[in-house]
């Protein structure tokens, strides 16, 4: 049987993720967000399932990623969990979560990681969070870095421009990876960085990269899972590359049938009883 990740149905861990990075094997990873979706997701034969905190903006309608609460993160992490059979499962720590006290932190990580079932969490930051991400990996908690453009900060930030284009923020970012990694992060997110820079970092870490606009020299790739399938029409980031148009073929979908139900069309004798 060949070993790559589509035809390979073991259940994919962290421990298997590092393989991945040792043998030089790129790591898929899409978000989800739903039963439905993670089966399919799943099905495709993806490494890794992102329950992100994207959730806020795709599902819920919200502008920023701010609002989303531990509780909602639990309710789609869980469903999640319940589609996906193979697929590593991390979710995002929710803004405010983890941020300041480290107690809290850990205590909001336990419940996220007993209510879901998610097999580990994601944190957004560096030297700020370190207390925390401490805490959590002292409870048995896989974390997960996240690096570069932290949409959490995204008022600190004043918008989701490129991250680390001046030398001192590309040396804390480099700081900050090496630091993730010493305590014991088993991977990291680098979220549209200059791909020069995601690429130094990424051959200086054993632990492997996830980029999101941030090119190909990481050791995986990560995208939201309604952008690349054109669900979210107006969403077009250089970084984004849309492998389907959902939305228009979902909308013509929809719309055939309420032209079928308006004609009477639908149902038909052979969809009676």
């Amino acid at each position: 049987m060949s070993t790559n990740t589509v035809d390979d149905k073991r259940k994919v861990t962290t421990v298997r993720l590092q393989q991945m990075k040792d043998r030089g094997e790129k790591i898929a990873m899409l978000t989800a967000y739903d039963y439905s979706m993670a089966q399919l997701v799943d099905a495709a034969g993806i490494d890794a399932i992102l329950v992100g905190d994207s959730a806020a903006n795709v599902m819920a309608g919200y502008s920023t990623t701010l609002p989303i609460t531990v509780d909602e993160m639990i309710t789609y992490a869980s469903s999640v969990v319940r589609g996906a059979k193979r697929a590593l499962i991390v979710c995002d720590m929710p803004f405010g979560s983890y941020q300041g006290n480290s107690e809290v932190a850990l205590a909001n990580a336990v419940h996220i990681i007993k209510e879901s079932g998610a097999e580990a969490l994601k944190l957004e930051g560096g030297a700020e969070i370190r207390e925390s991400i401490e805490r959590i990996l002292a409870a048995g908690i896989p974390v997960m870095g996240h690096l570069g453009l932290t949409p959490q900060s995204v008022n600190k930030f004043g918008g989701y421009g490129l991250r680390a284009k001046g030398e001192a923020e590309a040396q804390k970012l480099i700081d900050d990876a090496l630091m993730l990694q010493e305590l014991g992060c088993f991977a990291l997110v680098l979220e549209k960085i200059p791909a020069d820079l995601a690429r130094k970092v990424s051959e200086a870490l054993t632990i492997p990269t996830i980029g999101i606009g941030a090119g190909s020299g990481t050791d995986g790739q990560v995208l939201v899972l309604q952008d690349m399938l054109g669900m979210n029409g107006g969403f077009a980031p250089k970084f984004l590359r849309k492998y389907a148009d959902l939305s228009q073929v979902i909308t013509s979908a929809i719309g055939n049938y309420v032209s079928d139900v308006k004609a009477v069309d639908f149902p038909n004798e052979n969809e009676q009883y």
